[in-house]
């Protein structure tokens, strides 16, 4: 399994570290929640003081040039987005192309880019994030703020009165521990340094309903089949495998495959399990043919990076391992920023409960 573009095979290098993670394709509208508010500081709102990878950082006011990093992510633009104050940033490097909330990919490419070349790495170089002069920089992880890869250090940046975040999960680059819990810490993190509070409990409170009531679905009807009411006998639960469509990782044929992180959370919600948890230590397995094939997979959740047609490759996978469940009933779901930290859990949770347990809804 090789990548179709040499820049990208080195951002899944990238990406198989920090973990984070081509047309719009949506199925939610929420373009109302992510229009620029423009959101006005509370005279009693400052200032904020935040604990983050062993820091204190205080902000004595809401930050007004935001520089985003790659990070193989798109979770803290699409949180900016989802609390209003994308008129913040003066630079951003994170994008999809694609996104499941209508006319969120197309905003993210809208956004200044600041004019960045980004260095070996894939990200913003050292001399370029300063000259853009930030006063707040995010980081899916602390690989962000690593001087060996040619970025700016957290104490480069206090030095010219720039804060540094690191999201969730993100200090120690392994996030193979990371939940939708940690979703909900970005939001009201950010919501603290933005004085957008109220803002960012209700985009939390909102995904907290939404995943409940399909939880609550599926769980109810599963536990009807376990006790053969009318629709006969219990039904195991689904095995899942979730990986990254047409990226390579690793030296095996399949070193994309999910193994732990907010995925399983995402999976287990869904009411599906991850046949490949314990494949290995970190967030993703690098596994061979054989073992992919020796594995009963009942469903395909293909995520997309960069990918124009991640449904093309999850045919091809059908069809290449014919003697799975998930091949017999064409059973898979491509997705894309909704499987990573961020705002949008909620909407992978709907998507691949719909698809494992259609009959719940």
């Amino acid at each position: 399994m090789s990548m179709n573009r040499p820049a990208v095979t080195a951002l899944a290098a990238a990406l198989c570290l920090l973990t984070a993670a081509c047309g719009d394709s949506s199925d939610d509208d929420r373009t109302s929640t992510e229009r620029t508010t423009g959101a006005v500081d509370a005279k009693t709102g400052y200032p904020v003081t935040l604990e983050n990878c062993g820091e204190r950082i205080t902000f004595e006011k809401a930050p007004s040039r935001v520089v985003v990093m790659n990070g193989a992510s798109v979770g803290e633009v699409s949180t900016l987005l989802a609390l209003g104050v994308q008129d913040r940033i003066v630079a951003n490097q994170q994008g999809y192309g694609r996104s499941e909330v209508k006319g969120r990919a197309a905003a993210i490419k809208a956004l200044p880019t600041g004019d960045v070349k980004p260095n070996d790495a894939f990200d913003v170089p050292r001399e370029a994030m300063l000259g853009l002069r930030p006063d707040l920089v995010l980081s899916t992880t602390s690989y962000g703020f690593d001087a060996k890869n040619g970025f700016a250090t957290r104490d480069q940046l206090k030095d010219v009165a720039a804060n540094s975040y690191v999201s969730p999960q993100g200090c120690g680059q392994d996030n193979s521990k990371m939940t939708i819990a940690d979703s909900y810490t970005l939001l009201r993190d950010m919501g603290k340094v933005f004085n957008v509070g109220d803002r960012a409990e209700e985009v939390i409170a909102a995904s907290q309903k939404n995943i409940a009531a399909v939880s609550a679905k599926v769980k109810a009807k599963m536990k009807a089949k376990a006790k053969g009411k009318g629709e006969g006998k219990g039904k195991k639960t689904p095995k899942v495998m979730v990986l990254f469509s047409n990226m390579s990782m690793g030296s095996n044929d399949f070193s994309s495959v999910v193994a732990k992180g907010i995925y399983n959370d995402i999976l287990a919600e869904a009411g599906g399990s991850n046949p490949f948890e314990n494949a290995s230590r970190t967030s993703f397995a690098d596994l061979s043919k054989e073992k992919v094939a020796a594995t009963d997979v009942d469903a395909l959740v293909v995520v997309a990076y960069n990918d124009p047609d991640p449904a093309a490759y999850a045919e091809k996978l059908l069809k290449e391992f014919p003697q799975w469940p998930a091949a017999r009933n064409n059973a898979y779901v491509t997705l894309s920023d909704s499987m990573y930290i961020g705002p949008s859990n909620d909407l992978a949770v709907a998507k691949i409960a719909k698809m494992l347990h259609p009959d719940a809804f």
